[in-house]
């Protein structure tokens, strides 16, 4: 059985997310928004224009490029779409998926060439009246992939005329509704405004939704608490680290209460063992550990967590808690986002602390066609050497090609993070 989803939706407004279509004012900000719903626990994204020109459209498909640079979850971008045209600006701005609405004249047109260009299966159309599904419903068994149903009352009707799949929206954040519209055949999964600011609370309610029977995307876990070898007090340490990175953040204890706790919610909760009591991670500072993955060692005697971390880990204010140095030999970086980073910091320093005499603010100096220009020559050379038999003229070519990649990058304000993201998404 296929995994149902929690939908989230973000609307956008001259280029920065509002409340809804009906309500303007600012929802927060873009960046908090992207990592609530990457560490919440929320399946997906819709994403609506609400745009009025072309001007304020260009704003808003930056913004959704922007998200999808932000985000882990895949987005469907909607709202203000009446051409092809429209479609490719938004799957090239990272949208996993297209929803076309369905009260449009020139919707079905539109889904055709669509459907034909980019594959069914990137597809959606809104419904908001049955009439829509009656005509049109041979034309949505075989050109859309999904259907988004925006009024609840429509669900009996749709699924008396076709079994494409449909997220539909729940008004109101209630456990027995939800369940109704979920265990449903052709329900792919659920929306709502109840969702859209969820915190946290995604992961929660999928813990709720599968304890009565809806297959959901959430922890598993394929140890229960039975298997781990306790301490002398009943417990286990928690070694936590911080997923992007690998640094570590902190040490700190479980009890069974604490490791279940932390499976349902998604945030790391430790025990206490000098307050005797429950602590989740950030609950009061708001420095809250979302999980990753939790990995058992060898003796399944010690915990590591794998975590998004919001601020920092440590009380002093620390990033981590491990920062008193105790002994520290010189020694060459090999971890290749690590070179990556280091060098791409330098780089950075040049051009904001210029140095007297540095190649590099030569090339800040003399400005973007010049570092264009160096692109083009080291590139040629990486051809050139791996024409011949020596495999390190390619690396010394190579190296000499990022390096001045990496400028690039500086003087366009990318990052590595930026070119990590949009690989990963591919």
């Amino acid at each position: 059985m296929e995994k149902k989803i929690l939908a989230a939706t973000l609307y956008l407004k001259d280029g920065v997310p509002v409340k809804s279509a009906e309500d303007l004012s600012p929802a927060g900000d873009l960046k908090l928004l992207a990592k609530i719903y990457n560490d919440g626990g929320i399946d997906k994204i819709f994403v609506f224009d609400l745009s009025d020109g072309d001007a304020e459209h260009e704003k808003n498909i930056h913004t959704i490029r922007e998200l999808n640079r932000l985000t882990e979850i895949p987005t469907c971008g909607g709202g203000n779409i009446r051409r092809l045209e429209d479609i490719k600006k938004l799957l090239y701005a990272g949208c996993k998926q297209i929803l076309i609405n369905g009260s449009k004249p020139y919707c079905f047109a539109l889904v055709d060439e669509a459907s034909s260009r980019f594959g069914h299966e990137k597809i959606l159309v809104s419904v908001k009246n049955i009439d829509f599904v009656f005509k049109h419903r041979e034309v949505i068994q075989e050109k859309i992939h999904e259907m988004l149903v925006m009024e609840p009352k429509l669900i009996d009707s749709v699924e008396n005329l076709t079994d494409t799949q449909y997220v539909a929206l729940c008004v109101e954040n209630d456990l027995d509704h939800m369940l109704a519209v979920l265990k449903r055949e052709h329900s792919r999964g659920i929306y709502g405004q109840f969702l859209n600011g969820a915190e946290g609370n995604a992961m929660e309610l999928k813990s709720m939704l599968s304890s009565h029977g809806i297959k959901m995307d959430n922890f598993d876990p394929a140890l229960k608490w039975s298997d781990f070898k306790l301490n002398k007090d009943g417990m286990v340490p928690v070694i936590a680290q911080d997923y992007r990175t690998g640094e570590v953040l902190m040490l700190a204890y479980m009890n069974e209460e604490a490791f279940y706790k932390t499976i349902t919610t998604g945030k790391m909760t430790y025990y206490s063992r000098s307050r005797k009591t429950l602590w989740v991670k950030g609950e009061t500072s708001g420095n809250i550990q979302y999980v990753k993955v939790l990995t058992a060692d060898c003796d399944r005697d010690t915990i590591l967590a794998k975590v998004s971390q919001v601020g920092v880990a440590c009380h002093t204010g620390a990033y981590s808690c491990f920062h008193n140095e105790i002994v520290h030999k010189e020694y060459l970086e090999s971890n290749p986002l690590k070179v990556f980073e280091n060098e791409y910091a330098i780089i950075k320093d040049r051009k904001i602390h210029p140095k007297d005499g540095s190649y590099t603010n030569y090339l800040f100096d003399k400005g973007l066609d010049k570092i264009l220009k160096k692109v083009g020559e080291e590139a040629t050379e990486i051809v050139i050497a791996a024409k011949n038999p020596d495999p390190e003229e390619i690396k010394y070519e190579a190296a000499d090609f990022l390096y001045h990649l990496m400028v690039l990058m500086v003087e366009k304000g990318l990052t590595w993070e930026d070119i990590t993201g949009e690989l990963s998404q591919r």
